[in-house]
């Protein structure tokens, strides 16, 4: 098995402020259904409105991110999947829950994860 990350910028999510009740319903609804079959890990949405910090090795805290990172916004899962494949199709039920597009990106084996 291999641990997959699906996310999405929160950009991504327009649509009416109507229908937020209706996606988040189909949104959960996926991960229900991913934690029912074993796959789920972990997974949420970013709080945009704690603002980031980095900590040094020596514990000093500067707020903000690295200077090259673009924000970090929107929502994530990481799932415990087979293959690409079944990776892809997941991120295509998150995609209709959410009703945007999700990226899909794979973790690299580490035998201590």
């Amino acid at each position: 098995m291999t641990k997959f990350l699906i996310s999405f910028p929160a950009p991504a999510m327009q649509m009416p402020d109507a229908e937020m009740h209706a996606v988040s319903d189909a949104s959960h609804e996926v991960v229900r259904e991913a934690k029912a079959v074993g796959v789920w890990i972990f997974g949420g949405g970013i709080d945009e409105g704690v603002p980031p910090v980095m900590v040094a090795g020596d514990g000093t805290v500067t707020e903000g991110t690295y200077p090259q990172t673009k924000e970090l916004t929107g929502g994530f899962a990481v799932l415990d999947l087979p293959d690409r494949e079944a990776a892809l199709e997941w991120a295509a039920r998150i995609a209709e829950g959410c009703r945007c597009a999700q990226e899909v990106r794979e973790f690299m084996h580490d035998p201590e994860s």
